[in-house]
């Protein structure tokens, strides 16, 4: 059953040099107790989609243009600023980028801890505290009682990404986005961070929205993957889907440019050119200036959904019966 929906969501921005169309008709769906991962080249509208999904686009230069955000039915789309104060936070949480700056310098960790809880629960100081100190335990933090009266400073990067990850799931959500949860951590806390995530949500059941590049992280946690080319989705399926079954240009390239330690000499393949310009996207498929296989049709018109195999679709004219037919009639041609 599924707990969100997005359906056909354009987000764009106003600006003096003309307007972004930063998410062009996605469609997304996200359920219980599931990880979605999103993964794509930075600008290519991931955490556009994500503070989208939590009305926090700010209006202006942004603004919803079309589509829908069902959750649990409710379109929050149409929700007054006063409805999505109450969701965010107590239904939907949550994790922003960079941890060293998502806390607040001034104020501990106990106090940032409880506000949420004491925004959204009716309980008193100490139940407040209580909840505080089982959610440090949660992510991993020794010594509760101590660090609850610390400050951000006085936390190491990793204990602050876990400061931040019990922040957002102290009034028990029931869908957490996570974007980019191990930028700027090596590879051992990252390591360290995303066994959190799959133990949290073994522990709660919550339902996870990751955004990230790194392939990596996302072999390790996802259940679905959406990838995510100049604002629109291109390509979505499993995780076995899309590391094993991947047939979209650009998710290949995306693989490619992966180090593999599993292989002799291998060597890594960059995907040639530069993303469109968002202030006049291309008529046709978003890639194919830079797909070595674009045919003529795909820089005319946009490809629709083919479904490959069930939760496997992909956009592209190179999987699409008319393309395929238009690509026999050629090679008869030649």
């Amino acid at each position: 059953m599924n707990i969100l929906e997005v359906n056909h969501l354009h987000v764009s921005f106003s600006t003096y040099g003309g307007t972004v169309e930063a998410v062009r008709g996605i469609n997304l769906q996200l359920e219980k107790g599931e990880t979605l991962a999103i993964v794509g080249e930075s600008g290519c509208g991931k955490s556009v989609t994500a503070n989208a999904i939590m009305r926090l686009i700010p209006q202006p230069p942004g603004r919803i243009t079309d589509g829908s955000i069902l959750f649990k039915g409710q379109n929050l789309v149409d929700q007054s600023e006063r409805t999505m104060r109450h969701i965010r936070g107590r239904d939907i949480s949550m994790i922003f980028q960079d941890p060293m700056t998502a806390l607040n310098p001034t104020l501990t960790i106990g106090t940032q801890l409880m506000e949420g809880l004491k925004q959204h629960k009716a309980v008193s100081k100490e139940e407040a505290r209580q909840k505080a100190l089982d959610m440090l335990r949660l992510v991993g933090i020794p010594n509760p009682k101590e660090r609850l009266t610390q400050y951000p400073h006085q936390f190491s990067g990793g204990m602050r990404q876990r400061v931040v990850i019990a922040m957002a799931l102290i009034c028990e959500p029931e869908i957490l986005i996570a974007d980019e949860p191990t930028t700027a951590l090596d590879v051992t806390i990252q390591a360290q961070i995303i066994e959190l995530f799959e133990r949290i949500q073994r522990e709660t059941g919550v339902a996870i929205i990751l955004i990230t590049h790194d392939l990596g992280v996302v072999a390790k946690v996802a259940d679905r993957i959406a990838v995510m080319y100049a604002g629109q989705i291109i390509e979505k399926g499993t995780k076995r889907d899309i590391f094993y079954h991947a047939e979209h240009p650009y998710t290949l390239g995306l693989l490619k440019s992966v180090p593999r330690l599993d292989i002799k000499e291998a060597r890594l393949t960059p995907i040639d050119g530069t993303p469109p310009d968002l202030f006049s996207p291309p008529k046709g498929c978003s890639f194919a200036p830079r797909c070595p296989y674009a045919m003529e049709v795909c820089h005319e018109v946009p490809p629709i959904q083919t479904e490959l195999e069930q939760n496997h679709h992909v956009y592209c004219w190179l999987q699409d019966k008319r393309g395929k037919a238009l690509m026999a009639q050629t090679a008869t041609k030649k």
